[in-house]
């Protein structure tokens, strides 16, 4: 999940220049080989507001694989793809939100039910390869526990300022 400040800097469209679309892209992720023309075939259907690539790990193993068969459900059941899935969004729909919503955390959740309430959010077959860093640093089990607690409290709209102090202890 991004952090506040990294969405507040993506925040004002303005900056991102005259482009027609948006890429979100966390600095430990790097798209796939023509990433460009995957967003471009995904966009090519009027009715998709934004969408975001599949995900995996850069690095090697059970544990990250297991991960990564987290996501792809997660993604499928709820639609829910995460900021480090490099998040991609019709500058129009975009503006028509407001920008990216300014809070502490989880906005990459809610620039994702934005899109969806202007259009069609496109899933991509093609992934984006994400450093495991953090997993490794904080623990597998323990950082995949805090995001189910996180997405859980964001769900249940629990107050974002109490979620973020508790989420980056």
């Amino acid at each position: 999940m991004a952090a506040g400040a990294e969405a507040a800097a993506a925040a004002d469209s303005e900056a991102a220049g005259p482009a027609d679309v948006i890429c979100f892209l966390h600095a430990d992720t790097h798209l796939p080989p023509r990433w460009s023309d995957a967003v471009r075939r995904a966009l090519a259907d009027p009715e998709v507001a934004g969408g975001a690539f599949a995900f995996r790990f850069s690095g090697e193993g059970a544990r990250l694989r297991f991960i990564e068969a987290w996501v792809r459900l997660r993604v499928r059941l709820f639609g829910l793809p995460y900021g480090d899935q490099a998040l991609f969004v019709r500058r129009s729909v975009l503006e028509a939100m407001g920008g990216v919503p300014q809070v502490p955390l989880m906005e990459d959740l809610d620039l994702v039910r934005g899109l969806k309430r202007h259009g069609r959010l496109a899933l991509l077959r093609e992934a984006v390869a994400t450093s495991p860093r953090r997993y490794e640093r904080r623990g597998f089990a323990r950082t995949l526990v805090r995001n189910l607690l996180a997405l859980a409290a964001w769900r249940f709209g629990i107050d974002r300022s109490r979620v973020a102090a508790w989420y980056r202890r």
